[in-house]
């Protein structure tokens, strides 16, 4: 089969295509035919150096998830995963490829009306965007402030809290980016691309603070939005785009009673991550939310995907087409 291998940490160039042996199915596994390969930002920064972090070291296939056909099953698993539309959910290492090797615990089924293309693209972000919503307790009415609005995550996180009668202010970088966070139902949009964005957050909330922070950008942007928060609100870091987490100070935040949810707290064991991956592919059935699918590259251009990632060009999604 043909696959990215990753055989040194560096830059995008490191990613090259490969033949590599077809995989086959232990115990507890599928092979799937992926037709749509996931990307997300942190593969580029496991690729630049992150990886000893994730305990991915070189020479490895990137990637952790797909969408595609089962074509095999191990010795235990059941043939009636067989034919099946499927993702081959988050925490599946090595999607970078024709074949994935997955653990039958990590299959979402594709439901009827959903392309797998759309299904690909909500492996990781409609699972994380859905355990954020819940586990902030998203509700109606709430002053709703998102970093990285456009992106993947940002444009199901925009979609999500509208959904439920927020007040949504989308942050993101550019013109084009913000229109489309408004088009996606943001009440109000603000570029964090130049000085004063913090007080045309305020000035869109009336003079009001922000009862719940998403954070998907990190670093000082994320500190800076911090300080928009209004006691007793919630605040998610999860995400560091910038390079790192936000700098919290969590004693502060305790005294004033502000709950800080992590990276951490959006690390989901199978069961769980299967269980919102399912409400996520199915909401979109349903016309809850949608990913946006800004690109797609095909498997060999996996470099051409990173470049456009860690430049920030892309609006949504980018998926690689084995």
């Amino acid at each position: 089969m043909r696959a990215i291998q990753v055989s040194s940490y560096g830059g995008p160039e490191v990613l090259t295509s490969v033949d590599l042996p077809d995989p086959q199915a232990g115990e507890g596994e599928v092979v799937v035919r992926a037709e749509a390969v996931d990307t997300i930002y942190v593969e580029t920064q496991i690729r630049g150096g992150w990886g000893e972090r994730f305990g991915v070291i070189p020479p490895y296939v990137p990637g952790g998830a797909a969408a595609g056909t089962v074509v095999s099953t191990g010795p235990d698993v059941s043939a009636s995963w067989l034919g099946r539309r499927v993702v081959a959910g988050a925490g599946t290492r090595g999607s970078y490829a024709e074949l994935v090797r997955a653990s039958v615990d990590r299959l979402v089924p594709v439901p009827d009306g959903l392309g797998l293309r759309e299904a690909a693209a909500l492996a990781h972000d409609g699972v994380t965007a859905m355990g954020i919503i819940d586990g902030l307790g998203v509700k109606p009415g709430d002053r709703v402030l998102i970093l990285g609005a456009a992106g993947g995550m940002g444009t199901l996180l925009v979609q999500l809290a509208h959904g439920l009668g927020a007040q949504v202010v989308g942050a993101a970088r550019g013109a084009d980016k913000l229109t489309l966070v408004r088009r996606l139902g943001a009440d109000a949009v603000v570029d964090y691309a130049g000085e004063g964005w913090a007080d045309a957050v305020r000035e869109a909330l009336g003079g009001l603070p922000v009862d719940v922070l998403l954070d998907g950008v990190g670093g000082d942007l994320g500190g800076d939005a911090f300080h928009l928060v209004a006691d007793g609100g919630r605040v998610s870091t999860h995400g560091a785009a910038s390079g790192t987490f936000a700098t919290v100070d969590l004693g502060g935040a305790r005294a004033r009673g502000i709950d800080v949810h992590g990276i951490a707290d959006v690390q989901f064991e199978a069961t769980e991550m299967v269980r919102l991956a399912s409400r996520a592919l199915t909401g979109t059935v349903e016309g809850r939310m949608r990913p946006v699918i800004a690109r797609e590259y095909p498997l060999s251009r996996a470099a051409d995907a990173h470049r456009a990632m860690e430049a920030r060009s892309i609006p949504g999604k980018a998926l690689l087409i084995p």
